[in-house]
């Protein structure tokens, strides 16, 4: 191990958990490690990271503290007990949660004489390790840029402000993408199977509609921000006829119709509201009517 190289915790040995403590092994860092489940840490140990009793004894080692759990709930049940052990601790929290929370922990932490700074990993333990892979950061500048070489033995650093929010908000808008996408992928699937067409047959077709995705995204980003509507490329009348089709079309395979139905009826929405001859990009309206894209952080 090289003496030079900062000395780091981790609370927490899912496989992401795992996966960071291998990280920082693998780069020379002294690592100590915790989890309930003591047995977890067994391999970690037999690779030299160092065993922590009590989380208490895992605080004590470092200062620099990284959180991969499930939730702010695991944050509290563990944490808590050794409130009195957090003082100078620098709490990188890496689990899942909603940016209100990720505000409500960094007060908990600040009550506590220890520093949160909110991670939101866009990798799963696999891209752990690579410097293409990236993780949302938000809180103190000054303490994100001075744990940032450590932090980024990890992955990629995308420090997105002081608001500690906002790494769990922009992580939760990915999230929102990627979840929508796969069911929207698995329901056109479920169709497929049941018109005879397997999965590996459709998938250089899934893939081109995906692939086309981000042109559409550049062309229409501007507008959306400029508030521009028109429907001079789509409108939602033909978007809500489209959608009917598809409709239709998994009724007819005897495929749940949850989803396409759910589409149609904010398309429709939208139509009853006056906007057919717009593009299908003013749903954000109908979405969030008073959204700005300022507020979202206050």
């Amino acid at each position: 191990m090289s003496a030079s190289a900062p000395s780091v915790t981790v609370i927490g040995l899912g496989p992401m958990g795992r996966a960071m403590a291998g990280a920082f092994l693998d780069s020379g860092h002294r690592v100590t490690v915790w989890n309930r489940t003591a047995a977890k840490a067994d391999e970690l140990v037999a690779r030299g990271a160092e065993r922590a009793a009590t989380v208490e004894e895992a605080l004590a080692a470092n200062e620099l503290v990284i959180l991969s759990l499930t939730d702010y709930d695991a944050l509290y049940a563990i944490l808590g007990p050794a409130a009195d052990s957090l003082a100078g601790r620098v709490l990188v929290n890496l689990s899942s949660d909603t940016p209100a929370r990720a505000r409500e922990a960094a007060a908990w932490a600040a009550r506590h004489g220890a520093v949160h700074l909110t991670g939101g990993v866009q990798v799963p333990p696999s891209g752990i390790g690579n410097p293409e892979s990236s993780t949302f950061y938000s809180g103190p500048e000054d303490v994100f840029e001075a744990h940032r070489p450590t932090l980024e033995v990890l992955t990629g650093a995308d420090y997105r402000g002081a608001d500690p929010g906002l790494a769990a908000l922009f992580y939760q808008l990915q999230m929102d993408i990627f979840w929508t996408t796969m069911v929207s992928y698995l329901h056109a699937v479920a169709v497929a199977r049941r018109n005879g067409i397997t999965a590996e047959e459709f998938l250089p077709y899934a893939s081109s509609t995906a692939a086309s995705i981000p042109g559409f995204l550049a062309f229409y980003t501007p507008r959306i921000d400029a508030g521009r509507y028109e429907g001079d490329v789509d409108n939602l009348a033909m978007g809500l006829a489209s959608v009917e089709h598809i409709l239709h079309t998994t009724a007819d395979a005897g495929v749940d119709t949850t989803l396409p139905a759910t589409v149609r009826d904010f398309m429709r929405r939208a139509v009853e509201q006056g906007r057919a001859g717009e593009s299908v990009v003013s749903l954000v309206e109908t979405f969030s009517p008073a959204a700005t894209g300022k507020g979202a952080a206050a």
